[in-house]
């Protein structure tokens, strides 16, 4: 596949404090498709909305795109009480389109988990700007207690597995761990498809919020290619 790629200019990094970070694009005059996605996301390749990119910093290379090798997953005692303590919990696949029940649990999200993190006071616009795209296959799952809805995960599909693109849920139910329920589903979900991977973005070594993909059994990191990654990193 021959493709040319643009850089843009440095910006302030959104994960490490103090530090400048530059994005890679896909040529904008390339149309993007599914089947261009399955290709760059093997490659570290990330979507936002309809724009994909990859943090290509010339002094760090701290993001390492992560992914779960499904084959190879097995849950640990943490994420099988996870499953336990949500069994009870309900799920739904739902079109990737504007929903406002999504849209009032994602603003109550925000507000609540990512307060000062420039995603604050979010307007439809917005949010379907970011998690939808008119390209990618992608699916909102639903997380429903009896009437109550109180987590989605928004689900890309490529030809050999499906991404965790982003997941938001009622902040006033820390205590059942769906951050890592959702993943599992995911996973679940992907199975269930008869998929090879579940992609979760990146992992930055340095950044605490990042450290729960460590927990996931299978996990293969991007470098020059994809490997094994260490559980002690």
């Amino acid at each position: 596949m021959s493709l040319n790629f643009y850089q843009d200019q440095p910006h302030t990094c959104s994960y490490l404090s103090g530090r400048q970070a530059r994005n890679l694009y896909p040529d904008p005059n390339k149309p993007a498709s599914k089947h261009l996605y399955s290709h760059l996301i093997q490659h570290g390749f990330r979507r936002s909305g309809d724009h994909i990119y990859r943090p290509f910093c010339a002094e760090c290379d701290s993001c390492v795109p992560v992914r779960i090798n499904l084959k190879q997953f097995k849950p640990n005692r943490s994420q099988k009480r996870c499953l336990k303590r949500n069994q009870d919990v309900q799920t739904k696949l739902h079109p990737a389109e504007f929903n406002s029940l999504h849209f009032d649990l994602y603003e109550r999200y925000i507000a609540g988990r990512h307060s000062g993190g420039g995603m604050d006071n979010p307007t439809p616009s917005s949010y379907t700007n970011f998690l939808t795209s008119s390209w990618c296959d992608s699916a909102f799952l639903e997380f429903w207690l009896e009437d109550r809805l109180i987590g989605v995960a928004v689900t890309d599909f490529v030809a050999d597995g499906a991404s965790a693109f982003y997941t938001f849920f009622d902040p006033e139910l820390a205590k059942r761990s769906l951050g890592t329920f959702a993943i599992l589903k995911q996973i679940e979900l992907a199975k269930n498809y008869d998929l090879s991977w579940l992609y979760l973005g990146y992992w930055i070594a340095e950044s605490p919020k990042m450290s729960y993909k460590t927990n996931f059994s299978g996990l293969e990191g991007y470098y020059t290619d994809w490997k094994t990654l260490d559980k002690k990193l």
